[in-house]
């Protein structure tokens, strides 16, 4: 496989969800020329969109069909998790007595940042049903909701590490356009930050909801392991299918 090249962000948008002195373009990697399918892979909290580059060689796809990997940039907010400390992230996030609260508003305006890039995506020529929707923690979360509620077919939603949002009211709340979706989802056994249980509960309800959910677990913390890079790159595979290259 050729490496990852650099190209100019596909289009420049008027994003009214976050700061204008905080807004960057996203970063953009092709694994080829004439991309026929599209990653948009949201990073975690306190991180940025350079936080998965170096994913790209990692996950050794094959050269066809060529992808197109986009890294957006979370805005900054205050995090009431990390003391009111302002970095970026896909929403607010606190530790209550009942557990981890997610801030709803947040993650919707997020998914409408996310719901955007999509349809720069489509724009670009990449078809809805050859676009991936993934993140890691704060954007596996926005990443699953987002995919969920999407009106039209995606290619695939994937997962890593993520607190589901409101699962139980999210399975209520899925379109019918991706109802059997192919999802990954993972997470660490050992996971300090988004509790192991916590995760195997919401795998629970999705299973019984019916998703076509591919599961995996491994024996790490809030991280991103070898053999989760393997697995998600066999994943990809077989979402892009060789159908794709006419």
């Amino acid at each position: 496989m050729k490496p990852a090249r650099r190209v100019a962000p596909i289009a420049e948008r008027s994003d009214r969800y976050m700061d204008k002195s905080t807004h960057e373009p996203p970063i953009v990697l092709e694994t080829g020329s004439a991309p026929a399918a599209s990653i948009i892979w949201l990073h975690g909290l306190g991180a940025d969109g350079h936080d998965f580059e170096a994913l790209v060689p990692e996950l050794r796809l094959p050269p066809r069909p060529a992808l197109r990997f986009v890294f957006p940039h979370a805005p900054f907010r205050p995090v009431t998790i990390n003391g009111g400390y302002v970095m970026r992230a896909w929403y607010d996030i606190a530790m209550t007595e009942n557990g981890i609260e997610q801030n709803r508003n947040h993650i919707l305006e997020s998914e409408k940042i996310l719901q955007s890039l999509i349809a720069e995506q489509k724009q670009g020529g990449i078809p809805c049903d050859q676009i991936v929707l993934a993140g890691f923690s704060q954007g596996g979360t926005v990443a699953l909701l987002t995919g969920l509620h999407y009106p039209e077919p995606l290619a695939g939603i994937l997962s890593l590490s993520a607190p589901v949002p409101f699962a139980k009211s999210l399975m209520a709340e899925i379109h019918h356009a991706n109802e059997r979706v192919p999802i990954f989802m993972a997470h660490g056994t050992e996971d300090q930050m988004i509790p192991f249980s916590m995760a195997e509960s919401a795998r629970e309800i999705m299973t019984a909801h019916g998703l076509t959910l591919t599961w995996h677990e491994y024996a790490t913390g809030h991280s991103v392991v070898t053999d989760e890079i393997r697995d998600v790159a066999n994943w990809l595979k077989q979402v892009f299918s060789k159908d794709v290259v006419k």
